[in-house]
């Protein structure tokens, strides 16, 4: 903005900035934007807080406005940036919304879930009375800004923890990119998502997963960013995992819960007739390959059967389940029986 730039540097008025960051990222990376702002000359409040799905309550986005408030920021020129995992973009992103009504934020994605999925998009929120996101609002950040560095130093549990959600927008959507997982799913976990020159064996795979995760992920949600319309192929994998991933905290990561509902699903898919058993068994060997569980005890039928039930609840009356019809394609369906669910189920377990 030109205008801003004039203020800052004509000494008229020094730029301020609010920012919250996860306190993990900030042990490694908090010195370098401290350092920064130091050298732009901009006032600075830095909020390192433990930004957990434990922790991701109104009780922390209350402490954020806490330090807002005694900051004392200009809610037109002064966005609050957030600066960590998806959590922490979410909790901000709430926190932003309801301060003065709606102050912009700006999101800085710091591991490979949040740089293809949180990133992106309107939402935001925090888990209440047990329930995941249960609290929370559609506020777009004025701004994401994405880094791949930062993704480096995150372990490669949570590096499979985002394949998850980019293996979704391939079985859903793109069948190019199923095939780059398949091909350099260990390549991607063992270079930590960073581009080097001399892999030509594997093209430029972090940019093209990356790049095609994100842009598959906006032409589902850009046009319909308020989700006037409840039937969404992104609800892949999102149907039976909220309940799970609750209920396990914190053994499973949500990357990780919404796989074991992929897997589950391609299993529907499969009884239904939908896919053959050659594509549930490549889809299969995919999640295997990226690491990520195809299964877990605490998904039992019963757990299943009430997930399903609060997905009525919340879809209009229907269940509005997407399920693959192919490798890189899908369809929605509100006609899967219960007696379909539990024979797909029992192979689940059996496999």
């Amino acid at each position: 903005d030109p205008q801003q730039l004039e203020l800052a540097t004509s000494g008229k008025r020094k730029l301020r900035r609010f920012i919250v960051i996860d306190e993990v990222v900030d042990e490694l990376y908090g010195s370098k934007v401290r350092e920064y702002f130091e050298e732009n000359n901009v006032q600075h409040k830095i909020l390192a807080l433990p930004t957990t799905e434990e922790t991701k309550s109104m009780d922390l986005v209350l402490n954020i406005l806490q330090e807002v408030q005694n900051f004392s920021i200009d809610r037109r020129t002064e966005p609050i940036i957030a600066i960590g995992g998806g959590v922490c973009l979410d909790i901000v992103g709430l926190a932003a919304s309801l301060y003065r009504r709606r102050t912009p934020y700006i999101r800085v994605p710091t591991t490979l879930l949040s740089y293809v999925d949180a990133s992106v998009g309107a939402k935001n929120g925090v888990n209440f009375l047990q329930c995941k996101n249960k609290l929370g609002g559609y506020t777009p950040p004025v701004a994401s800004f994405l880094d791949r560095s930062f993704i480096q130093s995150i372990p490669r549990r949570h590096i499979s923890n985002g394949l998850g959600e980019i293996l979704k927008m391939a079985l859903m959507k793109h069948k190019g990119l199923f095939d780059l997982l398949k091909s350099h799913g260990k390549y991607l976990l063992d270079t930590k998502f960073q581009s080097y020159s001399g892999s030509a064996n594997h093209g430029d795979a972090a940019l093209q997963t990356t790049r095609i995760a994100i842009e598959t992920m906006l032409e589902e949600l850009a046009p319909n960013l308020w989700e006037d319309d409840l039937d969404r192929l992104v609800d892949f994998g999102h149907l039976i995992s909220p309940e799970l991933e609750m209920r396990v905290l914190p053994s499973l990561m949500h990357g990780e819960a919404v796989n074991v509902d992929m897997a589950f699903m391609t299993y529907v898919a499969h009884t239904r007739g939908l896919i053959t058993a050659e594509e549930k068994e490549q889809i299969i060997q995919c999640m295997r390959g990226l690491e990520l569980p195809v299964w877990h005890g605490g998904c039992s039928w019963p757990l299943i059967k009430r997930a399903l039930m609060e997905r009525l609840k919340h879809s209009g009356g229907q269940p509005r389940m997407p399920l693959p019809t192919g490798l890189g394609v899908a369809e929605i369906f509100n006609d899967t029986s219960e007696e379909t669910l539990e024979r797909a189920y029992k192979l689940w377990v059996r496999d």
